[in-house]
């Protein structure tokens, strides 16, 4: 009896909201915490961060590298409004938005699992300056491609065209995995298979459907 055929050779993933839970649960926290008006916020990344947004907004040239911290900051404060009229505080923002997200243990045993199974395993992650837990991702993926440490942002092709070049496995044969649907569709624009991340278990099955050995259940913990 032949061995099954898997689908795939590679699989990449982003981090915030894959590797983590919902970044917007986070977000979620810091508005309450800091006193933010929600939808001066909501317009506010509509307006930076839409499909038809102009390259060059605070958030590209953020997530590129370009803008630092603390001026990204300043400029997100002037836009904001809070619930009690208080002056918005800048210094620290990004680092209170990140503060409620936390690793899901479930998605890092998949991504130890998949590497078991013999697949190569990448991260490919836009930075918002977030702090990334280096030796836990330097140790179970490769390459590691975060956005301001390249000069290159997703959805543009180059970004993908750079991870795939580190992983060496051609573009048909790797599965990229986003829960923001801009980036997957990006990938598939250059030519990866890609997945829109919506929970661990869901995200387990599916991969189980493509690559022989994987489980569809996680043997550990879960997050």
């Amino acid at each position: 009896m032949s061995e099954p055929v898997r689908e795939i050779d590679a699989v990449l993933f982003d981090y915030g909201g894959v590797l983590t839970g919902p970044v917007k649960h986070s977000i979620t926290g810091w508005l309450a915490a800091d006193g933010i008006e929600p939808e001066s916020f909501s317009r506010t990344l509509r307006a930076w961060m839409s499909r038809d947004a102009a390259d060059g907004t605070p958030v590209h040239r953020l997530e590129t590298g370009v803008l630092p911290v603390a001026a990204f900051e300043a400029l997100l404060a002037a836009e904001l409004q809070t619930t009690d009229g208080r002056v918005v505080t800048p210094d620290g923002m990004l680092s209170r938005l990140f503060a409620g997200m936390q690793a899901d243990s479930a998605m890092f045993e998949l991504v130890e699992d998949l590497r078991e199974t013999g697949l190569e395993v990448g991260l490919l992650s836009n930075s918002w300056g977030n702090t990334y837990p280096r030796a836990r991702i330097d140790e179970l993926f490769d390459p590691v491609v975060i956005s301001c440490e390249v000069g290159l942002r997703k959805p543009h092709a180059a970004i993908y065209e750079l991870a795939l070049d580190e992983l060496g496995v051609p573009a048909d044969r790797v599965l990229f995995i986003d829960d923001a649907e801009p980036n997957v569709v990006g990938a598939r624009a250059a030519g990866l298979q890609s997945m829109l991340h919506i929970d661990h278990a869901s995200t387990r099955a599916a991969l189980a459907e493509l690559v022989p050995g994987l489980t569809p259940h996680p043997t550990g913990v879960t997050a």
